[in-house]
């Protein structure tokens, strides 16, 4: 999702204007996800970059982070920038997101709770511990028990989802959805907002992994990435599939 009042110069950066440089190189820490709910049959967290790595602006942010209970469901969401960037022109662009969902929007942070680059790479989003289970601002009427993932970049009709962001989507996905969910299923969630798709406490089934236009009026995240959520919520179950087996197979192993 993004703001229809975004400068186009804010974040459609010309490529001419890029400034290139290395890719951030801070990741959070794994110990972090001690902090919040248990990963499902141990998933490992993802590698993923930190606040602090790609400088997010801490002056701008307006409150503490506050908290919900484990993720239920997951809504995609893309971020409405152009697709032509270098990866490692992400941070500036993330930084952009961030200053439009605060100054323009007024929001206490960047609303997503992760983003996730062309070329796979994660990055942490709004404030408050990537193992923790933070409330975002991504999806009106429906942040309580949810964790939002935008795709850096526009993905309307006519364009083209690299893998590596949806395999990016997915290990986030499959590691921040409490155990026991089944990423193919359904899920029924408490509307918290009038200007969602659903009135203020009236309950919606949804998709475990819905796109962001499933709650609320917006084409968000895009046709082509739509389209693709079959395909996403078939490899966040394949991750947990294959974890549970390797740590089925590790309890069989006889010690010597």
């Amino acid at each position: 999702m993004w703001s229809r009042r975004l400068a186009p110069g804010v974040l459609l950066l010309p490529l001419a204007f890029l400034v290139f440089r290395d890719a951030p190189a801070g990741l959070v820490p794994p110990a972090q996800s001690a902090i919040g709910p248990v990963p499902p049959r141990g998933l490992p967290q993802p590698a993923i970059v930190s606040r602090a790595a790609w400088h997010a602006d801490e002056a701008m942010v307006k409150e503490r982070p506050r908290y919900t209970g484990a993720a239920k469901a997951v809504f995609v969401h893309h971020t409405g920038n152009s697709n032509g960037y270098d990866c490692a022109d992400a941070p500036d662009l993330i930084r952009a997101v961030q200053a439009e969902h605060i100054r323009g929007e007024g929001w206490d942070d960047i609303g997503y709770n992760f983003v996730v680059d062309r070329c796979g790479t994660i990055y942490e989003g709004r404030a408050g511990g990537v193992g923790r289970s933070v409330r975002g601002a991504h999806t009106k009427g429906f942040n309580a028990d949810t964790v939002g993932i935008a795709a850096l970049g526009s993905f309307g009709s006519g364009t083209t989802v690299p893998k590596a962001l949806t395999d990016g989507i997915a290990k986030v996905a499959a590691w921040k959805l409490r155990p026991g969910i089944d990423p193919r299923g359904t899920v029924e969630l408490v509307s918290t907002n009038d200007e969602s798709l659903y009135d203020k406490g009236e309950v919606a089934r949804l998709a475990v992994i819905s796109g962001h236009r499933d709650s609320y009026g917006t084409s968000c995240p895009g046709e082509v990435l739509y389209e693709l959520l079959p395909v996403l919520r078939e490899k966040v179950a394949a991750l947990r599939a294959k974890t549970g087996r390797q740590a089925a197979t590790a309890r069989l192993r006889p010690t010597l």
